[in-house]
Order: C-alpha cells, then structure tokens, then sequence
C-alpha cells in the first residue's frame, strides 16, 4: 500500500540535543529537515519547498528573526513558529513583526508545538497560489502583491479581480469590452476599466499593466 508523504518541514535549531530531538518529536507528522545556523536555513527556505517552518530565535551566523525577515523579503510565505526562551511580550511581538506566524517560547510542550503547527498549516495558504506577476507576487486570496523588495500592497477587490483576470491569460490582449464583461455590470461604461488600471499602476508600476494601442491591455512585466 501506497504510503502517503509527509509534509515537509524546515527545523533551524542549533542546540545539538534539541534540535534532534524536536525532529524526533515531530518526525510522525513531517518529514523533518534540520539546519544548525541561520545561513543554513535561509539557503534551504529560499532554494527548496516547505509545508512549515520551525525556527530558533538565537541561531549563529544569522538571528532566527533576520531569518524570517529575509524569507520574507525574498518573497517566502512558508508559516513559521519562532521558537525562543525569550518570552516577553515585546519578543513576541518582535517575532511576529519580523514575519512569523506563530511565537513559542522555551521550555514548550510537544504536545502543543504540533496543534500549532496543525492550526497554522489548516488557515495557511499554499505558496501555489501565489502568482507571479512581473516579479511581484500576487496573492488573490488576500488580495495583496508583494514587490521584489518585500513590500506589500493592498487591493481593492476590483483591482484583485482586474490583475487575476489579466495574469490568467499574460499571452492575451484583452478588450475593455472583455475586461467590462469579467468584471462590471455590462452597461457600464469601458471607461471604468481605464480607472481600474490606472489605480493599479498608481499603486504598483506604470508597466504592470501594458497597453496594447488600438486593441486593449495585456499584463506587463511590472518592472
């Protein structure tokens, strides 16, 4: 019988009795990797797919909250639990600020790391969803695009549907007629569609979105 693989699951801890015991512990849920310093897991967050990530706050080489902040800035949206004996208030929120998901602090119970780990992966969406768009990233879930640089800009719900229709098809030209019929009521006017692209690029880039003369739009390069 086919055996079903296990998520996979990125663990950064440097304690050489913890950390194999924490892979050990999560070993019947996740296919666990471990990384022993921050460099070591950034390369493997950046070059390799991740269900969850499981990061120590005080790493060598790279701080486990400049791990996650440059995961994130690179685009990575893999959820994370910091975990950390610094346990303060302000550390959690520190943790939460630079991009994780989820804070723990040390000593913990095993029991509780993996309901965590469950609720986090059960409202987490997938990185597959993301679109790339121009180098942005788009997420029409949560209507959002995040710039090669890590920032993050909100959408109108029209501006969402307006990019995701668009970046379906990045081959095709599409009319304002078109755009109007995927998009508004059909007796509005075309015009509605040019203010729709207008706040996108105003928002984004003037090249997200091309303008194909005498024919329509097309997504851009968003350069």
């Amino acid at each position: 019988m086919h055996t079903p693989e296990l998520p996979r699951l990125l663990l950064v801890e440097d304690d050489p009795v913890l950390g194999p015991l924490i892979a050990e512990l999560l070993a019947d849920d996740y296919d666990v990797h471990l990384a022993a310093d921050g460099q070591k897991g950034l390369h493997l967050g950046l070059t390799e797919q991740w269900d969850a990530m499981v990061i120590d706050r005080g790493l060598p080489v790279m701080d486990g909250l400049e791990l996650v902040a440059a995961l994130r800035r690179k685009g990575v949206a893999t959820p994370a639990i910091i975990l950390t004996a610094l346990g303060a208030t302000a550390d959690k929120i520190a943790g939460l600020d630079a991009g994780a998901n989820d804070y723990m602090s040390k000593p913990f119970d095993a029991g509780e790391l993996r309901a965590r780990l469950r609720a986090m992966t059960r409202s987490f969406v997938p990185a597959a969803s993301l679109v790339d768009v121009g180098g942005w990233l788009f997420d029409p879930a949560n209507r959002s695009l995040r710039s090669p640089y890590g920032e993050l800009v909100g959408l109108t719900a029209k501006e969402s549907e307006l990019l995701a229709l668009l970046a379906d098809s990045p081959e095709k030209v599409f009319t304002r007629g078109e755009l109007l019929a995927g998009l508004c009521h059909p007796d509005d006017s075309q015009s509605v569609i040019d203010t729709y692209v207008h706040y996108l690029r105003k928002k984004v880039s003037k090249s997200l979105v091309r303008t194909v003369h005498g024919l329509g739009y097309q997504i851009g390069d968003g350069a």
